[in-house]
């Protein structure tokens, strides 16, 4: 399943922080509304505390032009969502929090987040960020990074990447490895990790509508594509190469110390294998069957409180400020991921490893952040582990479809 460019259609017409220049952004509507009120207002943003320094520029340009104060204030990353969902109800809340996209389909339930006007902005995010962003056919989130998985390789033992998943473990066997590839499982699975193997048996989870969101009364896991996955994790489980004893401390160990030359993980694990000593070079994930694999992408941004007194400025601070490069810049250099503004992935991209996740993400679906996602994750994973440890494999498909199909009725 490819980014839906239709919907994207429907909803959608590395400077550090104290170099910022955003004299020149774009700003009548939060002048309009000082001026009719008489007092500019204020704005309270949450945000993690890592990404404090990196808002600092905008916040303090941001009042220069327009008089309205910003406070950004650092809120424990664990609790924030729910501390958002909340306050916001009694009146207490922030004007703006920091969130991940999946978090949509409950703030949406809750009725805590009110739409974003991207105007002609909308264009300028990758097509992932801004599918992900929308909910309903509707914008309520203004992206700021992207994370998809991708192969680290360890180049030293395998020069050339693999054109697809046989090739991978035949290379990795004829460098003598006796686990060429690892990934994250445990005895309950990990789907996250291996969806974009499923995916390229033509089995996503959800379908999607004309708006390009997914649809829960479109399950595709019951597809014969579903069931041919499962078939393949049961031979790999058979072969060896999928193991649910290796979990993800495991598999990191496995790959810095030279045992496994593959590694399917995310970006949050590169740094462990680079001080390691790891040459590590960053491939597409090889696909089972010639077709695209397709890993989730997860992504971060901001949104807007429904009960905010300052909403126009709240939009305004979001699309002209945290959606210009310098700013997008200055959150990825905070924390190391791409960025969902299209020239500043771009700019980030220099790096060889960040323009390998990039490029992986090209690829990439959003996360569903529909409700009816709760269901699937409940019974996704058993239901791989067991398919992998020798279960029938149509059998156990068969039943986590019927289970996923009762929990979301």
């Amino acid at each position: 399943m490819k980014v839906n460019m239709r919907g994207i259609a429907a909803f959608g017409a590395i400077a550090v922080v104290s170099t910022l220049t955003l004299a020149g952004c774009a700003t009548g509507a939060a002048d309009e509304s000082a001026d009719a009120e008489g007092d500019a207002g204020s704005l309270v943003v949450w945000v993690d505390a890592e990404r404090v320094d990196a808002l600092k520029g905008a916040a303090e340009a941001y009042e220069d032009k327009t008089g309205v104060k910003v406070d950004v204030v650092a809120k424990d990353v664990d609790t924030i969502k729910d501390d958002f969902i909340q306050q916001v109800p009694t009146g207490k809340g922030p004007d703006i929090t920091m969130g991940a996209h999946d978090w949509l389909g409950e703030l949406s339930t809750n009725g805590v987040v009110a739409p974003l006007e991207l105007g002609d902005s909308a264009e300028d995010y990758l097509p992932v960020a801004l599918q992900a962003a929308t909910y309903d056919g509707t914008v309520y989130m203004l992206p700021y990074a992207v994370e998809n998985i991708a192969v680290l390789r360890n180049a030293d033992l395998i020069p050339e990447a693999a054109t697809g998943f046989d090739d991978m473990i035949a290379k990795g066997q004829a460098a003598g490895l006796a686990q060429p590839f690892v990934v994250e499982q445990g005895v309950e699975g990990n789907p996250y990790h291996l969806y974009p193997f499923q995916t390229a048996f033509g089995a996503p989870v959800f379908g999607t509508d004309d708006s390009g969101s997914y649809d829960a009364t479109d399950l595709q896991l019951g597809s014969e594509g579903g069931t041919a996955f499962a078939s393949w994790l049961g031979a790999q489980g058979a072969a060896g190469t999928l193991n649910t004893d290796i979990d993800g401390e495991i598999a990191k160990q496995q790959f810095i110390d030279g045992k496994a030359a593959f590694w399917l993980t995310g970006p949050w694990n590169v740094g462990a294998a680079v001080d390691a000593g790891v040459n590590v070079a960053i491939d597409p994930i090889p696909s089972p069957t010639g077709e695209a694999a397709s890993p989730f992408a997860g992504v971060k941004g901001f949104f807007v409180s429904s009960e905010s007194e300052n909403k126009v400025a709240a939009n305004d601070f979001l699309v002209n400020y945290l959606g210009t490069e310098d700013v997008q810049l200055a959150l990825f250099e905070s924390g190391n991921i791409l960025p969902a503004l299209t020239s500043a992935a771009e700019t980030a991209a220099a790096d060889p490893i960040i323009d390998g996740f990039k490029t992986v993400g090209a690829d990439a679906v959003p996360m569903p952040a529909i409700p009816a996602m709760g269901s699937v994750w409940e019974f996704w994973g058993v239901a791989e582990a067991a398919a992998i440890n020798g279960a029938d494999p149509a059998a156990t498909w068969q039943k986590l479809v019927e289970d996923v199909t009762a929990a979301i009725k």
